[in-house]
């Protein structure tokens, strides 16, 4: 009954308004005011008393002398911007300096990067032998410059000196959440030492090759510019290892309740959790980062992008329709909890009631499957 009355409110109006001038005719009070200014006329300027101080009054809104010819009757369309045109140079991935230190800045999260970052050293002809995604780094062998693939010796030769047979080198590579939300720096710092020597030379915080370091930067941000131009996307299951952590396990606790334990820290497993909610198509409804909980409803899909009803549905369907949301709900909160060098990853219904087991378990199992 509330719907038909709408739609015949809606009628009724539509009716009214449309053939009513007073509205929207020449006269009417919506009526378009973008040729009004043709009928303006100038008025004689402001004259102060003859006994009154001021300063010169100078129009603070002149009328340019360059016009449309005022004599000209009848509408007057202004005719559409021109469209920016947009830099060149934009990038998602820029190149920073302050002082000696340099850095790659990633308009994109660490998971991202990291898959594009490790490819393009191994494609250089770096062998990575100490890889650490859950921290965001990894380093490379010690290696000649000869040993490199000959594309990375033919865009390194020239720019970089102290690369020859008679030295190797090594890389440190790190990936860092930056300051501005969903970005990424990214750090190059290299160690070298003589060939055929035995020597474990540490990676410092200042680069023994700056020169070096530059040139890795630059190169690697060419080569995820590329990538992006050729319209290569990363997905989840590409950036997962970065935020998996080293170990998942299903257990109980004391009371039988199922409970999941990560290996890792908080950040990482916050953002993995949340990762593989995503990938289960479980819908979020809300976060809290500082209680560390995600806020679930297991009776929905999952929530896109700019989901809006539609203007009917919110005229006249709208609250039957959050009406029957709420009938159905079934809301739970996903909690992380950091206990020791551990995350405990549990279902309740809410801060004082733990979820039904199965359905707790049914959660876990949804983001073990997709963490690791």
């Amino acid at each position: 009954m509330k719907r038909l009355a709408g739609l015949s409110a809606l009628a009724l109006i539509i009716t009214s308004t449309s053939g009513c001038g007073w509205i929207w005719g020449e006269n009417g009070y919506f009526r378009d005011r973008g040729s009004d200014y043709l009928s303006a006329r100038q008025t004689a300027p402001m004259k102060l008393p003859a006994d009154v101080e001021a300063k010169r009054l100078d129009p603070l809104l002149p009328v340019p002398q360059q016009i449309r010819d005022s004599d000209v009757q009848g509408e007057y369309e202004v005719p559409r911007p021109q469209a920016l045109t947009v830099a060149a140079n934009v990038s998602d991935f820029s190149l920073q300096n302050s002082g000696d230190s340099s850095w790659l800045v990633a308009q994109r999260v660490p998971a991202e990067v990291w898959p594009g970052a490790r490819q393009f050293f191994e494609d250089g002809g770096f062998r990575i032998v100490d890889e650490r995604p859950q921290t965001g780094e990894f380093s490379t062998d010690w290696q000649r410059f000869d040993a490199l693939s000959s594309s990375m010796q033919s865009r390194l030769t020239g720019r970089v000196g102290g690369l020859d047979s008679n030295t190797e080198t090594r890389v440190h590579v790190r990936l860092e959440p930056g300051v501005q939300r969903n970005t990424s720096e990214i750090f190059v710092v290299s160690a070298q030492r003589p060939a055929g020597s035995n020597a474990d030379v540490p990676f410092t915080e200042r680069s023994v090759n700056k020169t070096l370091d530059a040139a890795l930067l630059d190169e690697l941000q060419a080569s995820l510019t590329r990538s992006v131009e050729q319209g290569g996307s990363v997905s989840l299951l590409a950036g997962r290892d970065f935020d998996a952590p080293n170990r998942v396990a299903l257990s109980q606790d004391g009371n039988g309740n199922p409970i999941l334990n990560l290996s890792t820290d908080f950040d990482r497993a916050w953002s993995g959790v949340g990762r593989s909610l995503r990938m289960a198509d479980l819908r979020v409804d809300d976060i809290n980062r500082t209680l560390g909980v995600y806020y679930v409803n297991l009776a929905e899909g999952p929530q896109r992008n700019n989901e809006k009803p539609g203007f009917f549905k919110r005229m006249f369907g709208g609250s039957e329709d959050k009406a029957a949301i709420e009938a159905r709900a079934e809301r739970y909160q996903v909690r992380l909890t950091a206990v020791g060098d551990t995350v405990q990853v549990t279902v309740e219904k809410d801060i004082n009631t733990v979820a039904p087991a199965d359905v707790a378990r049914k959660v876990l199992d949804m983001i073990q499957e997709n963490l690791g």
